[in-house]
């Protein structure tokens, strides 16, 4: 088992930052992993935002890519999203999401391929 909370959402206004963290705990966290954020706007579907596998490859959606960088600290299992030039397109629920895998052929902008996820942290953007 992994137990995945989210932590750093808050109010921010357009042009702005905000780092999330996700913080990893359980039996499982050893393993090979690959970490990823996916968000939940309203009345939208959840969509993917960003991976980042064990070795420190990423994947960023292209909606985020050159605003937004996800790294990670594999020695305290913790996950950071660093958000930049934030939008009020940003304004969503941000989910940590956790797969039991690093493999290079997986895609993992699917659902399906996490195992474990958090229960969220919400992120709103004025403009």
């Amino acid at each position: 088992q992994v137990q995945l909370v989210e932590s750093g959402g808050g109010l921010v206004q357009a042009g702005g930052s905000l780092r999330l963290t996700c913080t990893a705990s359980g039996g499982r966290t050893s393993v090979s992993s690959t970490m990823g954020w996916f968000r939940q706007a309203p009345g939208k579907e959840r969509e993917f935002v960003a991976a980042i596998r064990r070795s420190g490859v990423t994947y960023y959606a292209d909606s985020v890519n050159g605003r937004f960088t996800i790294s990670r600290d594999n020695t305290k299992n913790v996950m950071f999203l660093q958000m930049s030039s934030l939008k009020p397109e940003d304004t969503a629920v941000y989910y940590c999401a956790f797969a039991a895998t690093s493999s290079s052929t997986i895609s993992y902008v699917r659902e399906s391929v996490y195992d474990y996820w958090g229960q969220g942290t919400q992120v709103s953007v004025s403009s």
